[in-house]
């Protein structure tokens, strides 16, 4: 494999070095998977994606962590997209349909208020799966106590393309406290041990966002933490809409993440309930190019 050019970019923010910071490869039809995989961990970044060739879409997107290939990516397709926008590849197009393993997704492109490139993509429909893990051991393994996890919620496996434990918190004054023991989630995480942990809290710093978020990887994937996680937001729309108010029809707001370690960012995500089982998942949001690597 020759030298691979990778293009650094930070998504769910305007500013570089604030948000997620994802690797993208924009000609990758020459890479063999085992290849791909080797650039990832090399590039360490927690996803790398890489653009190719589709049969049944305008392209397809293949995504990576420094351990293994995974499904989906929010914060890499923004990268990628915004990539491919602001390049020129895709011309003046308004939207596009890109293919990943959980399916042909569409995505569309606008400006918001501050003449940032928008990008809002589909998810895949949300699926849900009950937590009988112990609570107590699920705490400690986020560096909490077993008080400061919210009671009136419960705890399930979320995914709407990536497989996550969503946490409910009490107060936003525990995610400063939270230091991750990541080893110890699959012996937690009986029901699927291969999930990340995403605590959340109905809290915000910014008055303008609904809900304040951290992501802790698993200890497969090579990381420990994702700054702003895209999939993740999502489903925690569609949990909404399920545990919290499920007479609501749709809901739109905006998550905050990243600010304990100083990567804030900001996604926004619109649930739409279809039928008592089904719901359409969007999120919304930008990125900034900050520099090229030599793989």
């Amino acid at each position: 494999m020759n030298n691979v050019k990778v293009l650094h970019y930070d998504a769910f923010s305007p500013y570089p070095n604030k948000g997620n910071p994802a690797g993208v490869v924009l000609n990758a039809n020459h890479l063999s998977d085992s290849e791909m995989q080797s650039i990832a961990h090399k590039v360490g970044f927690n996803e790398t994606v890489f653009v190719v060739q589709s049969d049944v879409a305008d392209l397809r997107l293949k995504y990576f962590t420094p351990g293994h290939e995974i499904n989906l990516c929010g914060h890499a397709t923004m990268a990628s997209l915004y990539a491919l926008k602001t390049t020129g590849i895709l011309g003046e197009v308004s939207s596009v349909k890109i293919e990943t393993n959980v399916g042909v997704l569409p995505i569309q492109f606008s400006m918001d208020n501050n003449n940032h490139l928008l990008i809002k993509m589909k998810q895949d429909h949300p699926k849900f799966i009950e937590f009988n893990g112990d609570r107590a051991k699920l705490a400690h393994a986020i560096g909490l106590t077993v008080e400061e996890l919210e009671e009136d919620m419960p705890i399930v496996y979320g995914c709407t393309g990536v497989w996550t434990l969503l946490v409910p918190i009490k107060s936003i004054d525990s995610f400063s406290r939270m230091k991750p023991i990541s080893s110890l989630f699959p012996e937690i995480l009986k029901e699927l041990p291969n999930a990340s942990v995403h605590p959340f809290v109905l809290q915000s710093f910014d008055p303008n966002a609904l809900m304040h978020a951290r992501h802790f990887s698993s200890p497969f994937s090579g990381t420990v933490e994702d700054p702003v996680t895209g999939t993740a937001s999502g489903v925690m729309g569609a949990y909404y809409l399920k545990y919290i108010d499920p007479h609501l029809g749709s809901i739109q707001f905006d998550v905050e993440q990243g600010q304990e370690i100083g990567r804030d960012g900001k996604v926004n995500v619109e649930v739409s309930r279809l039928d008592s089982d089904k719901m359409d998942v969007f999120i919304s949001g930008t990125a900034v190019y900050v520099k090229e690597l030599e793989i």
